[in-house]
């Protein structure tokens, strides 16, 4: 008799514990965001139209190779702005970068946009320091990490040239493949946050030139700050410097903003501005997106329909970058060939300087010190600005060729005029019909939603054969 009341009294508990356990998860599950608006907002259900730019990205592609990297090569163009493009990095998808001060909610803000939370390969949050690796997160057809190593051997993919930072960073850079809408269409990279009070050099890599290359790669940059964190020290300093002339692509956004009643997150918005306002030198004030971005609902009592609202502007921010994929890549390649030319242009005038000013007699390297140290003595730059289509506001610093000059000798470089092939035709003008002709008539293919027809010798079959401008008749 007693032990059947035991066993009744058991079985009572643990039906109550059941029930507990049931009303909690209950109560987490209500506690959870709508994320709807995100599939909404970004246009996840419908069709991804990458299937259509297949063409348009192989013409890219051709272009770039055959009017515009015989040049960058020619003149050593990469060892002037350590930028090589690889095939990788021309067929990518945007890349989404998040900086910040850390444990402000950038692992957080990736894993509600993906839905990642309570997930095995959730980005790992807390309160202290918790992301020390570069996590960048890509689409696969299954789950899995992928190690840096792994990342930087594969050529296919566009992370190839982080080797140089080597070994030590490639050990705090890893991956993550999943199958996801969103990373059909986009990338996401997430950094370890900003400390103050840390040395670069207890990073055991080169932390500024790693943001440095994963800034000059990104199509849009998200700034995250939260209310506690504010303060603006030598390192977020400096990232600032690295951010300069990339303005138009920062997104800064005050995250956690429920956590504060309605007067003191004005505040905290004012602050912010203060703290910023130095480094940002821009006339126009940034956007700073006010909300909080991580799965769990709002704080109550607060602005929760601005928040809302503030979050959706950011998501058709990060849409319009989904949507002008393809445009944006086409003036990338068109930007860079633009500076390639430049620099092309540059090195023949130096080349042709020196060889006027040698004589029999002449000392090479006095010679040369005399130009590098003064280029505008010998009209160096001045030279290249009556040339077309060339602004003052594209020339490179100065300073910038007497190092490039230091490891590569001025002989090592021939003339423009020398530069041609009866088959190939000649260099300057390959790039210049890229810029002025192939790569506009790429993107009105493209802004026009024609598909995009071949732009090399296939359309033509090369019937004619190339121009020696240079040749004598």
């Amino acid at each position: 008799m007693k032990g059947t009341v035991v066993i009744s009294c058991l079985l009572s508990l643990l039906l109550l514990q059941a029930t507990a356990e049931e009303e909690k998860v209950e109560d987490f599950i209500s506690a959870l965001r709508d994320r709807s608006h995100i599939d909404e907002t970004l246009r996840l259900a419908t069709e991804d139209k990458s299937g259509d730019y297949a063409v348009a990205i192989e013409n890219l592609r051709k272009i770039y190779h055959s009017s515009i990297k015989p040049m960058e090569q020619a003149y050593k163009y990469n060892e002037l702005r350590q930028h090589e493009i690889s095939d990788g990095e021309i067929t990518s998808k945007p890349m989404v970068l998040f900086l910040g001060p850390w444990s402000v909610g950038k692992s957080s803000m990736i894993n509600y946009l993906l839905g990642m939370q309570d997930s095995p390969y959730q980005l790992y949050t807390g309160a202290e320091p918790t992301t020390s690796e570069f996590t960048v997160i890509t689409h696969g057809e299954k789950i899995r990490s992928v190690e840096g190593i792994v990342m930087a051997a594969d050529s296919s993919r566009s992370f190839s040239p982080l080797e140089k930072f080597g070994q030590n960073f490639l050990e705090k850079l890893v991956g993550i493949e999943m199958p996801h809408k969103m990373l059909e269409r986009v990338t996401f990279v997430d950094t370890p946050g900003i400390i103050e009070n840390r040395k670069q050099q207890e990073r055991g890599y080169p932390f500024n030139d790693v943001c440095q290359w994963f800034i000059d790669r990104a199509d849009l940059i998200f700034v995250v700050f939260d209310p506690t964190k504010l303060d603006v020290g030598l390192e977020l300093e400096m990232l600032f410097r690295q951010l300069k002339g990339r303005e138009s692509q920062i997104r800064i956004i005050l995250n956690k903003a429920d956590n504060l009643a309605t007067q003191d997150l004005m505040r905290v918005y004012g602050a912010l501005f203060w703290s910023l306002a130095p480094l940002i030198n821009v006339t126009e004030p940034p956007r700073v997106y006010v909300s909080s971005f991580w799965p769990y609902d709002y704080a109550a009592d607060t602005s929760r329909d601005l928040f809302k609202r503030e979050e959706i502007s950011l998501l058709e921010d990060l849409n319009q970058v989904i949507e002008n994929r393809m445009e944006n890549k086409v003036a990338f390649i068109r930007q860079h060939g633009i500076r390639v030319r430049i620099h092309g242009l540059l090195v023949d005038r130096y080349v042709q300087t020196f060889k006027e000013k040698m004589s029999y007699f002449s000392d090479p390297e006095l010679v040369f010190k005399e130009i590098v140290d003064d280029p505008d003595k010998f009209y160096i730059f001045k030279s290249i600005l009556a040339k077309t289509n060339i602004s003052k506001f594209d020339l490179p610093n100065r300073d910038a060729y007497r190092d490039f000059f230091g490891v590569n000798p001025v002989t090592n470089f021939k003339p423009l005029t020398t530069q041609c092939s009866y088959m190939g035709g000649c260099l300057l003008d390959k790039i210049e019909k890229a810029i002025t002709n192939e790569l506009p008539t790429l993107l009105s293919s493209i802004n026009s939603g024609k598909q995009p027809g071949l732009t090399s010798c296939e359309a033509t079959g090369c019937g004619e054969k190339p121009k020696n401008r240079y040749r004598k008749n």
